[in-house]
């Protein structure tokens, strides 16, 4: 007589994974947006994958260096003032180019609205119809 299979038990793993945590990533599709918008002209493939290294490296380290000027401040929180310090240090805001023209000359509406504070009046039109 035929005997029903029995299942095998199978040792269970303990679920530790090896790999290391990923880091968030720009995705290749923003960077290709803001290159072309910028570069006007075609581009090989071989020229964005480069541009997309070279931008990964760029954030990285201007994260690291947002980090530092908080930690050296005593704080845990990244500020916009510790951004305004590091983009003065790197040239692009000046007396003469302040942080808000960039803003106004770069971003679309949207993130102008959310950076830039303006000041909004609550008068109501009389007489309304």
């Amino acid at each position: 007589p035929l005997q029903p299979l029995q299942p095998k038990t199978v040792p269970k793993r303990l679920r530790t994974s090896q790999r290391k945590p990923r880091e968030p990533q720009i995705p290749r599709s923003l960077i290709k947006e803001i290159f072309r918008h910028f570069v006007k002209m075609p581009v090989t493939r071989d020229v964005f994958k480069i541009v997309e290294k070279c931008s990964e490296r760029y954030f990285k380290q201007l994260s690291d260096d947002l980090e530092a000027y908080a930690h050296h401040a005593g704080r845990k929180t990244v500020e916009a003032a510790d951004l305004e310090v590091l983009m003065r240090r790197q040239g692009l805001v000046t007396d003469k180019m302040p942080l808000n023209v960039l803003i106004e000359n770069y971003l679309p509406l949207e993130y102008r609205k959310l950076l830039i504070p303006v000041a909004v009046s609550g008068n109501k039109v009389i007489p309304s119809k």
